[in-house]
């Protein structure tokens, strides 16, 4: 006997609507430095600082001449234990300073006495390479550090043993990005230049070759 039933035909999904191009919001696009872009002081290293290192020291191999090689912006944020939005605004007063996104740090144990728990916001970093190293330079030896109130120089023997310098800023708003008026807090701010020097002596020669004041 034939099977009589039948199947019934489906249903054509409905189709969604499209949205109008009007309330698609706009993807952020990530700020980068142009290919073909060569800062300042770079060029200044390649023409000046090479040569006059080269005969200072007498390196048998060019090789052997020092560079920097990063810069790292530090920033302690004490008050951010009781209140996490110091935290996202030094942060986004660092990204001013740097034209980079800094990483927000966090504490690796927790700490009764200050009421600091583990992984609780207490600050902000970030490390500059490049161009972005050589303009920060640039800003820093040339405005920001003349901006300081009874700036006397820096201190030439801030340095590690291995070639590394590093300096404190006790008001970070003498950076020409950041707008006094519109800033609360005023914070600190450590900074460490990274070199390729063998000794402190080769690299204080390197950064005085960057103008940087050091004390006489």
């Amino acid at each position: 006997m034939a099977d009589t039933q039948t199947e019934q035909p489906k249903k054509p999904k409905a189709a969604k609507p499209a949205k109008p191009a009007g309330d698609e919001a706009p993807k952020a696009k990530k700020a980068r430095v142009p290919s073909d872009y060569t800062a300042r002081l770079r060029t200044h290293y390649d023409k000046v600082v090479r040569e006059k290192m080269a005969k200072e020291f007498g390196y048998a191999n060019p090789m052997q001449i020092p560079q920097i090689t990063k810069v790292v912006l530090n920033m302690g944020i004490g008050e951010g234990v009781a209140d996490r939005k110091k935290v996202e605004n030094a942060a986004a007063d660092l990204a001013l300073i740097a034209g980079q996104k800094p990483v927000v740090t966090r504490s690796r144990k927790s700490i009764a006495n200050y009421k600091l728990r583990d992984g609780q916001a207490i600050g902000c970093k970030v490390t500059l390479r490049k161009a972005r190293m050589y303009d920060f330079i640039d800003r820093l030896v040339n405005i920001a550090l003349p901006r300081i109130r009874d700036f006397r120089g820096l201190n030439p023997k801030s340095f590690d043993g291995m070639g590394n310098y590093s300096l404190g800023i006790k008001e970070y708003t003498v950076f020409p990005e950041i707008d006094f008026d519109k800033v609360t807090d005023t914070w600190g701010m450590d900074i460490t230049v990274c070199t390729t020097a063998r000794n402190d002596d080769e690299a204080r020669a390197l950064l005085a070759a960057f103008n940087f004041p050091f004390r006489q």
